[in-house]
């Protein structure tokens, strides 16, 4: 069974299928990257939580800084959310965004059949 949570746009914040959660993109809103990033972790949260997924079961992320600069703050971050020796599989790339107040997103794989 499939099971897709639709936005408004043309991707699915998530679709789930068998074991498997896979992360379409969420970004956080607010000036700062500070608030930006911790803005987009409660946007994963609540979007795993409508599938009955802990955020300590995303197995895989991408992250897309628009200032490499954010990289250090966002490695701080992480520590945050994930516990230390627990971190999902992760790789952080820059880029530019469509929309120019944007600093960052994320997308990644959460593996449900841990519940």
């Amino acid at each position: 069974m499939i099971n897709r949570i639709s936005t408004p746009f043309s991707y699915s914040s998530a679709v789930e299928a068998g074991d498997y959660v896979f992360l379409g993109l969420h970004r956080g809103f607010g000036v700062t990257f500070t608030e930006q990033i911790h803005n987009t972790f409660s946007h994963l949260k609540d979007t795993l939580n409508q599938l009955d997924v802990p955020l300590e079961n995303v197995v895989k992320v991408n992250v897309y800084l628009k200032n490499i600069k954010d990289l250090p703050e966002m490695e701080q971050v992480f520590c945050e959310y994930f516990e230390n020796d627990k971190f999902p599989a992760r790789m952080t790339s820059t880029t530019e965004f469509i929309d120019s107040d944007c600093l960052m997103m994320i997308d990644g794989i959460a593996y449900k059949g841990l519940n």
